[in-house]
């Protein structure tokens, strides 16, 4: 999968900075354990770490490609290309020739061959950082949904990026400074298109090429979803739905290396390993290894997530284990240093994330690749939301409508006057409006179908990236490359242009996806109701907690202090003291974050600029 991270600067020679550069490849070294390295040219450094999924011995980067004995143009490239044996043969037609049986090399070919149009030929998850020798310019690319994440920060006379903030965040002309706009998107969780938090810092978006030349920055889209009319009926819709679903897996399962699918039992996990189980055994391949996971200690909840696994995997000819997590590594300090330095934001699931860090690195013992289903949910209507008319019509993002905006609230560690003068509702209010400008029309199309077509942009616009993001975090900070087959082009150009009425023709939450995948998943797995991932509830975990949140409120210098009201802090911090452990929970989420923000604040010495 691998990072990649970089320098461009006109005005200068990164050439004399090597220790700098490689300063910030070494930032990346979890997302490529397997090898590393930089190239150099009079304006430009890339780095690169790799982690080795195709053709190990051959695909090393930072990859050049030259003419008559000179370099033309070089690569940093982090993802896969899925479909790179087909365009190798077509530029094998067109007459390139090949020293590797990498994608890169396909990736950097292509570009060659088809110049800035490369783009459109790449069916994948990807994030690359393409220099031009020849036009002294510098190409950064993201893949159509965001999958691999990408950075930037320009300086005077060029710019910085990254796969992470920390590798922009190692040069010493970034600073991690947070402004105005900055704490909105923290506090609001907008999660806008671009936003990096990182005052100066910003996202390439989905879908979109920035390029960089001498005095020069802009980035264009190449790609977007667009509405088109449906025409095949029901019987036809489901059958397409199949194939394309189908093909995606089967297409995500080529690797060198050891390839596993995680397995809750669920709908969209169990379409995955079925699929996968079926592409892998007509190659003629061992049967496809699946992994679930399980919690043992106080609090743990039943775990039955491993009992529907294993018999999905048994209907299916796959492989399964189930990995049990001791709850008490949740409250480990280790673990929890590593989730934050993953994310390189506080924003997060707290336990959440730590579990699903902690699955990731038992599975990378195992396997180097995964299969996961991601998408699904926003694709096809799995959450509630896409069934109460009251959030679909609610005139902010459907996942933030709570429906009792006149409810008391308890008592707040931040200080009540930041939201009014940081004017958080208006900012949410701007965000949505712009999200909503976004989104594509399809002439004649009737109002609840419009709805529930803005809805389902939304969701995959503006709700699916915080969930790709975090994936992406918790599995490469081990070295772990996760894919997901939901998020294929074809399959959501598709089921995003198929009428609600279809998506839902049974009232229930993904009756399309069901519909497709019912010969091939039994029916214990059809019937079975959507179940979120586990939150811990183990009162040692609260406990510790409490005891870090006392810390911090004995510790006058605590960085968090700054966005803190003392009276309010006292008061929330009381309510906290006095909650019985049954009631903790309903007041964890608020004060947990105050934690990760102070330890963020301190880690990455967060400068609050206004």
């Amino acid at each position: 999968m691998c990072g990649i991270t970089g320098w461009v600067a006109y005005e200068q020679d990164p050439t004399a900075h090597r220790s700098t550069v490689e300063a910030m490849t070494a930032t990346m070294v979890c997302r490529g354990p397997d090898a590393g390295g930089v190239f150099h040219d009079r304006h430009v450094a890339l780095g690169h770490r790799r982690l080795a999924v195709i053709d190990p011995a051959g695909g090393t980067q930072p990859m050049t490609a030259g003419e008559d004995g000179r370099i033309t143009a070089a690569l940093s490239y982090s993802g896969e290309i899925y479909d790179f044996a087909r365009l190798r043969e077509q530029l094998r037609s067109a007459g390139h020739r090949f020293r590797t049986l990498s994608d890169t090399e396909v990736v950097l070919r292509a570009y060659l061959e088809w110049g800035d149009a490369f783009v459109h030929r790449l069916n994948g998850m990807f994030a690359l950082a393409l220099w031009d020798v020849r036009r002294q310019e510098l190409l950064l690319v993201r893949d159509r949904l965001g999958v691999k994440p990408l950075y930037y920060y320009p300086t005077v006379d060029g710019v910085l990026f990254g796969s992470e903030p920390k590798a922009i965040l190692a040069h010493p002309q970034a600073r991690a400074r947070l402004g105005s706009d900055g704490l909105r998107e923290l506090m609001t969780w907008a999660n806008t298109p671009g936003h990096a938090i990182f005052d100066g810092m910003f996202q390439v978006r989905p879908g979109h090429v920035v390029r960089v030349s001498r005095g020069k920055l802009t980035e264009t889209p190449y790609w977007r979803l667009e509405a088109r009319p449906h025409e095949d009926d029901f019987d036809t819709t489901v059958d397409r739905v199949r194939e394309l679903l189908r093909a995606a897996v089967a297409g995500q399962t080529v690797a060198d290396v050891p390839l596993c699918s995680l397995l809750s039992g669920g709908l969209d996990s169990s379409s995955v390993a079925a699929f996968a189980a079926q592409a892998l055994r007509a190659r003629g391949e061992p049967p496809l290894h699946c992994f679930s996971v399980a919690f043992a200690g106080p609090g743990s909840g039943p775990g039955d997530d491993a009992a529907h696994a294993a018999k999905l995997a048994d209907h299916v000819g796959a492989a399964h284990e189930s990995i049990t997590l001791d709850a008490m590594l949740l409250s480990d300090p280790a673990a929890r240093a590593a989730v934050l330095r993953a994310r390189d934001l506080p924003q997060g699931l707290a336990d959440m994330d730590t579990s699903l860090y902690l699955l990731f690195k038992a599975i990378r013992q195992r396997s180097t690749v995964a299969l996961s289903g991601e998408g699904a949910d926003e694709l096809f209507g799995g959450y509630p939301w896409f069934h109460d008319e009251n959030a679909t019509r609610a005139r902010t993002f459907p996942w933030m409508h709570t429906g009792d905006a006149g409810a008391p609230r308890g008592p707040s560690f931040l200080d009540p006057a930041l939201p009014e003068r940081l004017k958080f509702e208006e900012y949410r209010a701007d965000r949505y409006s712009e999200a909503l400008a976004d989104v594509p029309v399809l002439p004649g199309e009737g109002e609840d179908e419009r709805r529930m077509r803005t809805v389902g942009h939304l969701f995959l616009t503006r709700f699916l990236p915080m969930l790709l993001d975090r994936k992406d975090r918790m599995s490469m900070a081990v070295g772990l490359e996760v894919r997901v087959p939901f998020l294929d082009q074809d399959l959501v150009e598709y089921v995003f242009n198929v009428p609600w009425s279809m998506k839902a023709f049974d009232g229930r939450e993904k009756s399309l996806l069901r519909a497709a995948v019912a010969a091939d998943l039994p029916q214990s797995v059809l019937t079975r109701r959507k179940e979120p991932y586990p939150a811990i509830a183990d009162p040692d975990y609260d406990q510790m907690l409490k005891s870090r949140l006392a810390e911090l409120m004995a510790d006058t210098a605590a960085p968090v202090r700054a966005l803190m009201d003392e009276r309010s802090a006292a008061e929330a911090h009381a309510a906290v003291r006095r909650a019985a452990p049954g009631e903790l929970r309903f007041l964890r989420m608020g004060f947990e974050s105050l934690i990760r923000i102070d330890d963020w604040m301190r880690d990455y010495r967060v400068e609050l600029v206004e």
